[in-house]
């Protein structure tokens, strides 16, 4: 049986193909998968009237029933005694919890066995009927002991996490210190497969969190591992290559310190333990303290004591202090400053009005009064809310205008430029640039972490400013080790690296801006996570399946397509965002497409809605089908153009139906244990038609105007001549 392709990369399969899961996951995947029938058939039973009529169609379904709570006991009994083979510290308390199990089940199953109480000689039978109070007992101790061995589970999940963590930070801690080629290459192999038994372990955890907010912090914690795998590989070559180059030593150890945070802070997430002292910053935002504050002020309709006047002043004070990040920033509009300066001033006003009405509803219970105090209420969530909008537009439109000036990437490209050609003074020219926008993007992240409107969302803030104010550093050590060694081409790869980490992260803040207005519009769309490493096979023959393992290179390359991918639909999205129809025939399919395409970057990273190999496939011949459904769209807005300009489309047209076409022959070979090699085709084959789509839709975009441009001038031109002819 070929592995499946997993979301996370190679060798993993999602809920839907334990095969290649680890054993412990399989089995409390199966436990939890059981638990929910059982929960559903027993409430059956319990609910079940003593006084329905005892035909034998109610008798057959109380006995099926009871069979199949028993036989998903036995089920379940499998699972726990399997998991409490391989963990002999818990194996004692899980056989205990399995045993329970078992006798409720069979005390259920034989409780239920009523298919003969109609017949004479079933007199004196206890069933379900005599005693009803036994079900309910054994419901209890079936469901108690599936919460136990679920419990004792998942601390076995736990410590097979930190087991991993350790593992990888003692390699980690040898690679600090290795000083030859060889050695390194051994030690790095032997990381790589730590680190994909961790990603697997750490993203299995991830899926299976039902906190929103612990779900995103350790997304972000994986996604900086992931990111931080390839850098620590190109860092540390770099400074084996160049040992006595300090630029290059600060740039490794600075990749090496932040792996080391991420790995503690996956461990306070599973653990749930903070460090001391440690606080929580996304609880500061001022969309979370204003809607904390409206919910005080409407509480005040149902009860005048709930507050004290001096906690809601407070409140109010501590939200618009934070609006100075907004006005003390030099990046705010004098227009926005003033709009929000204006905005927090009328609140206070309407505060002071909101007070002075309570105190006198304290002592006056007048119809009068009442409606003044609501009034008041309504005007100061008004006012609250006009400053929501507010601070929203000027943070939102902040950041489009940065993403859209660093877009073409200038000062990356510059710094690359000065490396190979050794120029000191170039260096720090744009280095200074670098640091520049690096201050730009932080103050504009830290800005839209008050406006986010979501804790999860608040997260995803956070990583990206510390993202940047990292790998900015890192990127400037990194082309200074360029530009001292300019014939360097491990120093040149890994300020690629450093490059590609900074524009990828870039591509992450468009996704990021985008969720955060879908949140302010309620518009609540698909949630888009973040990268994770391939997942590794476990009990299967290596030599079988040596050829589906993805080693590091190809790991890289899935990564790599999958970020160019990714970029890619970001530019498809800004053309559809220029056609004035958003109904015309090619935006509906280019955007299609889009949203398919950034599926499958999705695939690459860990996330979104494909799980398996299968899911990719189905998805690529939906998309291909998509393709051609878009060709023959042009085709048909082709047939109003002029002869020239018929021609310049159906270049474009002419390129991309071949690509679909491949697409699908690709998607139906079978996958004859070369997994990586058709996805890694299948990407590249995508990829192509979405460099295709984003020419097509602006070569389009751009014909659609001078058609309507010419057809207008047409019409002008008639117009005249008519009233010249009456004239």
């Amino acid at each position: 049986m070929a592995a499946s392709l997993g979301p996370a990369g190679v060798g993993g399969a999602g809920p839907s193909g334990f095969a290649f899961d680890s054993g412990l996951e399989i089995k409390t995947r199966s436990v939890e998968q059981t638990l929910l029938p059982l929960v559903s058939q027993i409430t059956t039973l319990i609910n079940h009237k003593d006084n329905t009529k005892k035909s034998d169609k109610t008798l057959q379904a109380i006995q099926r029933v009871g069979q199949a709570v028993n036989l998903a006991v036995g089920r379940f009994v499998k699972v726990g005694e399997a998991i409490a083979n391989e963990n002999w510290d818990l194996k004692e308390e899980i056989n205990i919890a399995c045993i329970e199990a078992k006798q409720a089940g069979e005390t259920i199953a034989a409780l239920t066995d009523v298919s003969s109480l109609n017949h004479p000689e079933s007199d004196g039978q206890i069933t379900i009927f005599t005693d009803k109070t036994g079900v309910i007992k054994a419901a209890r101790l079936l469901l108690s002991s599936v919460t136990k061995v679920l419990l004792l589970a998942d601390r076995v999940v736990i410590k097979q996490i930190i087991t991993s963590r350790n593992k990888v930070l003692a390699t980690m801690e040898r690679l600090e210190k290795v000083n030859s080629f060889q050695e390194f290459v051994q030690i790095f192999s032997q990381f790589g497969n730590e680190m994909v038994e961790f990603a697997h372990l750490t993203g299995d955890r991830q899926n299976d969190l039902k906190d929103e907010k612990k779900k995103a912090k350790m997304a972000a914690a994986r996604a900086v591992l992931e990111k931080c795998t390839m850098m620590l590989l190109t860092a540390s070559k770099t400074c084996l290559r160049h040992p006595n180059c300090e630029s290059a030593h600060k740039n490794k150890e600075g990749v090496f310190d932040r792996m080391k945070v991420a790995l503690d802070k996956v461990i306070e997430i599973v653990t749930d333990c903070k460090p001391s002292g440690e606080t929580d910053i996304s609880s500061v935002s001022i969309f979370t303290g204003i809607k904390e504050f409206k919910m005080n002020i409407e509480a005040l309709r149902e009860n005048l004591y709930f507050q004290s006047k001096e906690n809601l002043s407070v409140t109010l004070e501590v939200i618009l202090e934070r609006t100075e990040d907004f006005t003390d920033s030099a990046y705010t509009s004098h227009e926005h400053r003033e709009r929000i300066l204006e905005l927090s001033t009328q609140a206070r006003l309407e505060l002071q009005q909101l007070l002075s009405v309570w105190i006198q509803s304290q002592s006056k219970k007048t119809k009068s009064i009442a409606e003044e105090l609501e009034l008041t209420v309504l005007k100061i969530s008004h006012s609250l809310n006009e400053l929501k909008k507010e601070l929203h537009r000027t943070a939102t439109q902040l950041a489009a205008d940065l993403l859209k000036s660093h877009a073409d990437h200038v000062v990356l490209k510059a710094l690359k430029l000065t490396g190979v050609e050794g120029n000191l003074e170039g260096l720090a020219e744009y280095a200074c640039k670098l640091s520049e926008q690096k201050e730009q993007l932080v103050e504009v992240c830290r800005l839209l972490r008050h406006i986010s409107g979501t804790e999860p969302l608040e997260i995803t803030c956070v990583h990206a400013e510390e993202t940047f104010q990292v790998t900015g550093q890192q990127i400037i050590s990194a082309a200074e080790t360029l530009t001292l060694h300019p014939s360097s081409k491990i120093a040149k790869e890994n300020l690629d690296v450093f490059c590609e980490a900074w524009e990828s992260q870039i591509g992450d803040m468009s996704t990021l801006l985008r969720e955060i207005n879908d949140v302010f519009e309620g518009r609540r769309g698909e949630k888009y996570g973040y990268l994770s490493l391939p997942k590794p096979m476990n009990n299967a023959n290596p030599k079988s399946l040596k050829s589906d393992k993805p080693d590091s290179e190809e790991q890289a390359k899935i990564a790599k397509l999958g970020l160019k991918l990714g970029l890619l639909t970001s530019d498809a999205n800004c053309e559809i965002k220029k056609w004035e129809d958003q109904e015309n025939e090619i935006v509906r399919n280019g955007r299609n497409m889009s949203s398919m395409a950034y599926s499958l970057y999705l695939f690459t990273r860990g996330e979104g809605p494909l799980r398996t190999s299968q899911d990719l496939i189905h998805q690529l011949e939906v998309f291909a089908e998509e393709g051609l459904k878009l060709a023959s769209s042009v085709q048909v807005f082709s047939k109003q153009l002029k002869d020239d300009d018929k021609l310049m489309l159906l270049l474009e047209i002419n390129k991309l139906i071949p690509f679909c076409h491949q697409l699908q022959t690709v998607t139906k070979t079978p996958l004859q244990n070369q997994v990586f090699l058709k996805v890694d085709k299948c990407i590249t084959k995508t990829r192509s038609v979405m460099a295709i789509l984003v020419q097509l839709l602006s070569l389009c975009y751009k014909l659609l105007k001078k058609l309507q441009l010419e057809n207008n001038r047409w019409v002008s031109v008639t117009n005249k001549d008519s009233v010249d002819g009456k004239t």
